[in-house]
């Protein structure tokens, strides 16, 4: 049978199946951009017309209880059909309203308390600001309508959508690189931000944050100014209850980073422009919006995925940087239409910038040595770096030389790393070279050829020098310039640094197994620290200097021996803790910089016996012990897993002498309660195990508990990890005993007493029984309120029972 459809439709059809197959611009509306979003976000203020007032109202969010006892609650119009805020105002006769959060963890009870005076949040408050992703707003509006929880006032939205709204614009951008990738994802329901920020009335202003998709998903601080910055007080960080007893999980990552080549040129002027392309991988979920990060001083320009152009949206604030703790900038990039699961995407970027710094008389450095490239999370990738700059100067990097020429005035160098690593450093100057010797590696150390201007003799002051002809007394003396001394030689220990290099290095690798590269390459960095990179290391400029002729201020024992003896090896340890093994967050960094403390002090040891060791950790103790005016010592700051939250507690230094110090503590103490040779072998096991992966507190706890001596109870680890990594204490011990009987019976019986820690501190610490003849005998007691008591029969009296000042970290008595 012929076809009765009229042949014009069929090329009608046609027609209108090629322009939807080639322009679905015309099928469809566009879809809405990062811009469009954000300028939604941004003009739509709050809705008069969604105005209640409201009476027992409830906001629960696992840990957070926010209760709306009696006022005025007014939402945001909605963008893309979700109401993103609201702001709560007890601004009526007997209005109140109320924040609970109970920290589950003694160590942040103790952190909340440091800010609050109380170890609980019991909070009233006058109003509360929110901005909420995951559906919050519309389970309130369910219980306004199903409970009878409020009506509408519409006399009062407008007086209020006018004197809150700049409110909440305000605060909305903080957040608004949240709310845009939240308003593409697929799914926001129940797991996405919640934002609060409330006005207290005892607390004053103070904000509660809860976001699922973090490790810690409540968050409760505030926003201060310090030191003439904006900067984030963490009154308390946690799990949710949820995360805590295994409702929810932590999701996975939306994507990884795979491949990266950087073509980058530096010109005359060493301002950089480069074209960095990184193969990204998507996760189990489809992706629009891709996260990343760069140094403030880069200027990311354009970005394409797979050669098609990719919207950049660049909104960061104050307030994102200082929850981030942060100078850098995170920007999206958002693809034309999502990616598909499990699929594998070219990225590439065009971004330039300053990254390069001089310290004056031709000494440069990298300052942005963490993000002088776009990187999104810090999972492991291969390089391939290419860098063109002024032939007069040496670049140095990480990975296996595959060109390195000179092309005009250019000098041009690539590099490629043969395994992933977690980051790409690099530095530049005019240097020298001295090459190390460890058998099976390659190793370059350079020095700077000039002396940085901070590091330069002063010009002394004049003196008073009398004529040396006898001259009438109206005449003055003769002010004179007294020479200036010679300035240091910056080379003087540039081969004893290639020297210490090369035997850590060596050390270190028969003692954990292979670091991740076999060509290790040192550089120097004017400044007081060194930093570890995979395959570099940049090394304090003053480590290169004679010790004689380091600055005046820093030529005390412990500085000496710092720059000396110990920053070397601990910056090579990195290449093992922070380069193979990373760590799983920030309550997990202090463990790798323990892990590389400890490395030198074992390295400090070998080299000059087990005194040395010891007497860098005596250091470290008095250290944590100085108190300040009110009377806490540097150690009572916080715990450990603080991280980079002890310098908002405390100070600066409290962090460094928690981190660094109480961290070699903690691993000495270790190795002594399971042993030299276990202890050895359970780092070793530590770098095979989590080779290019993260490694928690946890995770490192569990390790410990495989390597204890026979018949010892896993319970110890337990006790060590509670008290001396997720709480504070140093305890003062004194130890009493009484012997009876004569050899070869001889009873002893004791006790260790304990104070200056709370009552529920506990430790096990070692008594030894030293005897005139033979090797000493120890007993571990565990401490506690009351004192410990001990016992045991002896062989021969004992010459002297006593806690060894190396065995456990305790306060002199």
């Amino acid at each position: 049978m012929k076809s009765s459809a009229n042949p014009d439709s069929n090329i009608t059809f046609r027609f209108l199946s090629l322009l939807l197959l080639f322009c679905p611009v015309f099928a469809q509306a566009a879809a809405p951009s990062a811009a469009d979003f954000s300028r939604s976000i941004r003009e739509a203020g709050l809705d008069p017309e969604e105005c209640y007032r409201v009476r027992d109202l409830t906001l629960h969010k696992d840990d957070v209880r926010v209760y709306f006892t009696d006022g005025y609650l007014i939402f945001s119009k909605p963008v893309a059909g979700e109401r993103l805020s609201a702001v709560f105002t007890t601004d009526v006769e007997g209005g109140d309203g109320e924040v609970l959060l109970l920290p589950p963890y003694r160590g942040e009870r103790q952190s909340l308390a440091a800010f609050t005076q109380s170890p609980n949040l019991d909070e009233h408050f006058r109003a509360v600001a929110m901005i909420f992703t995951d559906g919050a707003s519309r389970a309130l509006l369910d219980q306004i309508a199903k409970q009878n929880a409020g009506k509408k006032v519409p006399e009062m939205g407008p007086l209020l959508a006018e004197k809150w709204s700049p409110v909440i614009a305000n605060i909305a951008d903080g957040f608004r690189l949240s709310l845009v990738q939240d308003l593409f994802a697929p799914s926001r329901e129940g797991s996405g931000l919640v934002f609060l920020a409330f006005n207290g009335k005892q607390l004053g202003n103070f904000d509660i944050m809860y976001d699922a998709r973090l490790r810690e998903q409540v968050l409760a601080g505030q926003l201060v100014e310090r030191d003439g910055r904006l900067t984030y007080n963490i009154w308390t960080s946690f799990a949710a209850r949820s995360a805590r007893t295994g409702v929810i999980r932590l999701r996975e990552m939306d994507f990884s980073l795979a491949r990266f080549r950087i073509d980058a040129a530096l010109d005359a002027d060493l301002h950089m422009k480069a074209v960095t392309r990184v193969a990204v991988h998507v996760g189990a979920n489809p992706v629009r919006v891709f996260p990343f990060e760069a140094a403030r001083a880069i200027r990311v320009t354009a970005a394409r995925i797979d050669g098609r152009p990719a919207e950049l949206f660049f909104q960061e604030s104050v307030r994102g940087r200082a929850l981030r703790r942060s100078d850098n900038d995170v920007f999206l990039v958002v693809a034309p239409e999502a990616l598909a699961a499990e699929s594998e995407h070219e990225f590439e970027f065009e971004h330039e910038g300053s990254v390069i710094a001089t310290a004056g008389q031709g000494v440069y450095y990298v300052a942005a040595r963490h993000n002088w490239y776009p990187r999104s999370g810090a999972g492991f990738a291969t390089y391939d770096l290419t860098f063109r700059y002024p032939k007069r100067l040496t670049l140095v990097t990480a990975g296996d030389v595959v060109e390195d020429r000179v092309e005009g005035d250019l000098r041009i160098t690539e590099r490629r790393t043969p395994v992933p690593i977690r980051i790409a450093g690099f530095n530049l100057g005019e240097y020298e070279k001295v090459s190390g010797s460890a058998p099976g590696f390659t190793v370059e150390v350079y020095g700077n050829r000039h002396l940085e201007t901070a590091l330069q003799p002063k010009v002394r002051d004049p003196l008073s020098l009398p004529p040396m002809n006898p001259m009438p007394r109206s005449r003055r003396e003769v002010p004179a310039i007294a020479p200036a001394l010679p300035p240091p030689d910056p080379l003087a220990r540039l081969r004893s640094v290639a020297a210490d290099v090369s035997s850590a290095l060596e050390f270190f690798s028969s003692r954990f197994g292979p670091p991740g590269l076999k060509t290790l390459t040192v550089a120097p960095i004017p400044a007081a620290f060194g930093q570890g990179f995979p395959g570099l290391v940049y090394l304090s400029t003053l480590t290169y200097l004679d010790p004689t002729e380091r600055p005046a201020a820093l030529r005390d024992r412990r500085v000496q021996l710092f720059f000396s003896d110990l920053i070397e090896a601990h910056e090579v340890a990195h290449q093992w803790w922070g380069n193979v093994v990373t760590s799983a967050g920030y309550q997990d960094e202090w463990l790798l910089e323990a892990l590389a403390s400890y490395s030198a002090l074992l390295w400090l040891e070998r080299q000059k016996g087990a005194r040395a060791a010891e007497s860098v950790l005596e250091d470290y103790r008095d250290h944590l012990l100085v108190k300040n005016t009110e009377g806490r010592t540097l150690e009572s700051v916080g715990p450990i897993i603080w991280g980079g939250r002890l310098a908002t507690v405390g100070t600066p230094d409290a962090w460094r002498a928690i981190t660094y110090e109480k961290g070699a503590w903690i691993l000495h103490m270790l190795r002594r309660r399971l042993g030299n040779e276990r202890f050895l072998k359970m780092l070793a096991e530590l770098r095979h195990r989590y080779e290019f992966r993260p490694v928690s507190s946890e995770d490192f706890r569990a390790l410990a508990k495989e390597f204890l001596p026979p018949r010892t109870k896993p319970a110890v680890i337990d006790t060590f990890f509670d008290n001396w990594v997720y709480s504070t204490g140093v305890p003062a011990l004194k130890v009493r005993f009484t012997t009876k009987g004569a050899p070869p019976e001889v009873k002893i019986s004791g006790t260790v007493a304990q104070t200056g820690v709370e009552d529920d501190f506990s430790a096990e610490v070692p008594v030894e029984i030293q005897f005139a003849k033979g090797a000493p005998q120890t007993i571990w007691v565990q401490t506690a309120s009351d004192p410990a008591p001990f016992s045991a029969t002896l062989k021969q009296a004992p010459l002297r029972v006593m806690v060894p000042a190396a065995g456990v970290l305790a306060a002199k008595r």
